[in-house]
């Protein structure tokens, strides 16, 4: 989801031939493992909570601020603020006008962006590190305080409302496998409200909405402060205290309950699009919580099931049934990978298939690979070339300063520990044939699903039927 750069996809290469060849070799590719990433933490005295990760191999340096706010956080009655928020964000301050951020970011040799997704919202940049301190300054500049104008207000309205237009009323499906699926497939208002956000809530937004969503979520004791790169920890530490410690704290509300009610009973849904051509399925199973072995054994399922042409979905619906032209998917898709949301979530499946094929084929091609998971133990050769894969892309994102920040400053809000990004390689390699089949016939039954059918026809979608945001729901859009 971040950049893509050759570098990585070289280690990347490099690591996932190391941990075959082990594999192959009959060794546990845990006990080979001694990389960890290194990490330094510290609060200041405001409550925000600083990770420094010492990376010598470049003279750069990649910066994430995560807020504790995202789409399932926002109140009632300002659905879509969250993503409006972030886009605020970039539209100038007192200190620091609209385009001052970019010019200094982008002459330092570097370039940021910023993204929404459930749980949380991000802010990028990476330079060289000769610019560290003046993006330090930025970012604190606009933790103090934004342009409050309503010029600045009604242009990223309707910025965000024409995204809506753009990626959801004038789009083939609509992005429906992860706009509408989640409102349909959970009860609470967290975790089932339209995140791009209704029409009518974000054009009676105020000024002063602005300012109170500001104060209340865009405190330093509602964020953490991750930098990755060729820095000394202590240094980093008196550079963030310089210019972040004289923001003061300010009251944060209380996470919501995010809980949902057990299902019960599958749930199907008929939705008509006037832009498709041929028909679409979205198939949405509740998953475990994110902190249990179980949600570590549905990413490797995740995996499994949707991991290009060599996926069992790929293989079963597409070239031997052909009761599908394509399959996707897979756990918190496509909204970041299988271990950063922090509340209820999906394993999607998007199966778009012909024309001339019924719903009921599809659905049934698709629950005999459901029952094979359940019935019959995962081949070793298969199950050791999804954990490699698995790990050498939490490797490779690693390996990159700004995702690696990313990384940490989203372990850290969750659990308060940014250690927790060197403890998912393993827990992948422990993932067995037995935990799979367990899984699956724990949670990928019809009684803990959601299925849309989405189908070509006449029918309108207004703006107020969008929902979510994009992927990545981002100022600049998916990384």
């Amino acid at each position: 989801m971040k950049l893509c750069r050759v570098w990585p996809l070289i280690v990347a290469a490099l690591i996932l031939t190391t941990l075959i060849a082990t594999a192959a070799a009959g060794e546990n590719p845990a006990s080979s493992q001694d990389w960890r990433v290194p990490t330094a933490m510290r609060k200041l005295k405001n409550g925000l909570t600083v990770i420094v990760s010492e990376d010598h191999s470049a003279p750069t340096f990649g910066l994430c601020i995560t807020y504790g706010i995202g789409f399932r956080l926002e109140p009632e009655g300002r659905t879509g603020f969250a993503h409006l928020f972030e886009h605020m964000m970039f539209e100038g301050t007192p200190e620091a006008p609209k385009g001052v951020f970019d010019r200094v970011v982008e002459g330092g040799g570097g370039w940021n962006n910023g993204d929404t997704r459930f749980d949380f919202t991000e802010y990028i940049e990476t330079a060289l590190v000769s610019a560290l301190d003046p993006v330090l300054w930025l970012e604190a500049d606009r933790m103090k305080a934004l342009d409050f104008s309503p010029q600045n207000l009604d242009n990223q309205r309707q910025v965000v409302e024409e995204e809506v237009r753009v990626n959801v009323l004038n789009q083939p499906y609509g992005s429906f496998y992860w706009l509408d699926l989640p409102q349909k497939a959970f009860n609470r208002f967290p975790n089932a409200h339209n995140s791009y956000g209704d029409f009518k809530d974000l054009d009676s937004a105020t000024i002063q909405d602005v300012k109170d969503f500001f104060r209340l979520y865009y405190a330093p004791n509602n964020a953490v402060l991750a930098i990755s790169g060729d820095l000394k920890p202590d240094e980093v530490f008196e550079r963030v205290e310089r210019f972040f410690g004289p923001i003061p704290a300010r009251p944060v509300p209380p996470i919501p309950d995010v809980s949902e009610p057990p299902q019960g009973t599958e749930r199907r849904f008929t939705e008509q699009d006037k832009l498709s051509r041929v028909p679409a399925l979205a198939i949405g199973y509740r998953m475990p919580s994110r902190t249990s072995h179980d949600a570590v054994v549905a990413a490797v399922v995740g995996e499994l099931l949707h991991n290009g042409e060599a996926s069992r979905l790929y293989q079963a619906l597409v070239k031997q049934k052909k009761v599908a032209l394509r399959v996707s998917g897979g756990v918190n898709w496509p909204l970041g990978n299988a271990f950063e949301y922090n509340g209820p979530t999906l394993m999607t499946s998007m199966v778009v298939y012909p024309a001339n094929v019924k719903e009921s084929a599809v659905v049934s091609a698709y629950d005999a690979v459901m029952d094979s998971l359940a019935e019959r133990a995962s081949p070793t050769s298969e199950l050791e070339r999804i954990r490699a894969k698995m790990r050498s892309d939490w490797y490779s994102e690693l390996e990159v300063p700004v995702s690696r920040a990313s990384a940490l400053a989203h372990a850290t809000l969750f659990d308060g520990n940014p250690l927790r990004v060197n403890e998912i390689p393993n827990e992948l390699t422990r993932v067995t044939s037995d935990d799979i089949k367990s899984f699956a016939r724990k949670y990928l039954v019809a009684a803990n699903r959601t299925i849309i059918n989405r189908v070509p026809g006449s029918g309108e979608r207004n703006a107020e039927q969008g929902c979510g945001g994009h992927a990545g729901a981002g100022r600049r859009g998916a990384r």
